[in-house]
């Protein structure tokens, strides 16, 4: 039943275990979920307000040369060249040199009606527009057309990609000529590279016209559909160099081939129509939040167990308390009741006691009387020996009385080397009147035999012995048998008293041992019990046997 119990406790504790290790599996992968959203989200974040910051730097930039052409339209000089006063075009070409150094615009120029250019910020360089014809341009038809206009395309001399800022000089049913602005954005394109995972602006077409790797430009973004327009391959070829521009395949994969996909924020570019797309790899930091939360995970199951195993030692210390309390309070009880029943035991033997002292007391007052009329006859050696027998009579009754006082007394002394003579001895001091009243006969052991020593407690040693000799007068019939004996087993000592009693009823032999059987009408079923336990709390045994003539009780003794 109890290893059925272990048993059950065990496999109770393994499915504990094995719930406790799911619950743990599921918590974390409910906390990698919610890190990784967590890690997602402050991505999406950190990439719109990126987007925006961006955003505003180009448009900012832009606004910056729109003003260019505007200014230089209305000037009297410009419109003055225009006007054939050629003298006015080397001041020109010093003043847009100056003007494009000061404003980091690539190139400003001025064209006639015709597209011809008359006058250049690069006026003094190889690649010179000056007297170039841009009239094929759409920045230059638009702007003469419509006032201003804005085209981004390669150049036809530097093939420098770049954006072309127009305005037309004169009225719209005169037009004298168009002043261009030419935009290039390779530093911007070089901070985008070094800050970011992806960045790339779109015109109004998908196609893309600004990136932070220089392969993506002037391919094909993807669009939604019914957003993409039918392109002129022609038109594209001028603009962007290529018929058909190839689509843009973009990275769906984080760095280190993650599996978390790119993260893409547009931001709307005014005035020009544009669209900034910004790539943002959220690998990095779903990678440091999921670290972070399986350490935390790990960081709350360690603090769980510490605390799951700190109740365990708790509990267990409460139980080892609560047992060591059991314990006391056992031995508390069992030394109470081995003390009950020595009571009861010299309840049993008083009245023997008492005539052991009466017959020494009335001899002491005979030998008192006949000293004093032996003193008054002036017998004097013979008066002394009658004082010596009293002063023995006396000795006789103090054995008695302690042997007593020491049977009756609480067993608080330490175990200590014991003699089994002295354990006999003792305990035939309280018993010899009922030994004698009966007229049994009684056998000692050898005397070499009762030198033997244990290592116990004097008065539990003899309450057993007390038990089973008195139970042994009990049972014995007058003139009957009681015999001692003292055998050496190996390490142990064995004390046996037997007796020619009738020995112990066959329905008894079973639970002789267990509190409250008995074959006595007035007996209680204690003695027995009592004994047994304080054998075995020494580290021996009781032990019963049946003879042919009665019964046998041996006390098993650890030799010391």
């Amino acid at each position: 039943m109890a290893k059925g119990g272990r048993l059950g406790r065990w496999y109770l504790a393994g499915i504990a275990g094995l719930a406790l290790l799911l619950i743990g599996g599921l918590g974390m992968l409910a906390l990698d979920r919610a890190m990784r959203v967590s890690a997602l989200e402050e991505t999406r974040a950190a990439a719109t307000s990126q987007a925006a910051i961006l955003a505003a730097g180009l448009e900012s930039e832009l606004n910056k040369f729109t003003l260019v052409p505007s200014v230089l339209a209305a000037d009297p000089e410009v419109a003055a060249l225009l006007a054939g006063e050629r003298g006015q075009q080397a001041v020109l070409n010093r003043r847009l040199a100056a003007l494009a150094q000061q404003t980091n615009a690539a190139a400003i120029y001025l064209m006639d009606a015709r597209g011809t250019t008359l006058a250049a910020s690069n006026w003094d360089r190889p690649d010179s527009f000056i007297g170039s014809n841009y009239g094929f341009r759409d920045y230059f038809a638009g702007a003469l057309a419509n006032g201003t206009r804005s085209e981004f395309a390669l150049g036809t001399v530097s093939r420098r990609p770049g954006l072309y800022l127009a305005q037309r000089v004169g009225p719209a049913e005169r037009p004298l000529g168009v002043v261009a602005v030419k935009v290039e954005f390779d530093s911007l394109e070089a901070k985008w590279r070094n800050a970011e995972d992806g960045v790339f602006v779109t015109d109004a077409g998908g196609i893309v016209l600004l990136a932070s790797d220089p392969d993506w430009r002037f391919r094909a973004a993807p669009q939604a559909p019914g957003e993409a327009a039918p392109r002129d391959p022609a038109r594209d070829a001028v603009r962007y160099g290529v018929a058909e521009p190839r689509p843009l395949a973009l990275p769906g994969l984080g760095s280190g081939a993650s599996p978390v996909r790119m993260i893409e924020k547009i931001q709307p570019i005014a005035p020009v129509g544009w669209e900034l797309h910004l790539l943002a790899d959220p690998a990095p930091r779903v990678s440091v939040a999921l670290a972070n939360g399986r350490l935390a995970g790990v960081i709350a199951l360690a603090l769980l167990a510490l605390a799951g195993a700190g109740a365990w030692l708790w509990q267990r210390q409460r139980e080892a308390r609560a047992a060591a309390a059991t314990a006391a309070q056992t031995a508390t009880l069992r030394e109470q009741l081995q003390q009950a029943n020595r009571l009861a035991t010299l309840g049993q033997i008083t009245a023997g006691l008492g005539h052991e002292i009466r017959q020494p007391l009335a001899a002491m007052r005979v030998f008192a009387e006949n000293g004093e009329r032996l003193l008054a006859a002036a017998r004097t050696e013979e008066a002394g020996e009658n004082f010596a027998r009293i002063a023995a009579l006396a000795g006789r009754i103090g054995e008695i009385t302690e042997e007593q006082l020491n049977f009756s007394r609480r067993s608080a002394e330490e175990p200590r080397l014991v003699t089994l003579a002295e354990v006999i001895d003792g305990s035939l001091l309280l018993l010899r009147d009922q030994i004698r009243q009966k007229e049994l006969s009684l056998t000692l052991p050898a005397p070499e035999a009762a030198a033997g020593q244990v290592r116990a407690r004097h008065v539990q040693l003899e309450q057993v012995l007390v038990n089973l000799l008195q139970n042994a007068v009990q049972a014995c019939a007058p003139g009957g048998q009681i015999a001692l004996a003292i055998a050496a087993e190996g390490p142990a000592l064995h004390l046996s008293v037997t007796d020619t009693g009738p020995g112990v009823p066959p329905a008894l032999r079973d639970t002789l041992f267990q509190p409250f059987v008995t074959g006595k009408p007035e007996g209680i079923g204690l003695g027995l019990a009592i004994a047994r336990d304080i054998m075995r709390q020494l580290g021996g045994d009781l032990v019963h046997e049946d003879t042919p003539g009665g019964a046998r009780f041996t006390m098993v003794m650890p030799a010391a």
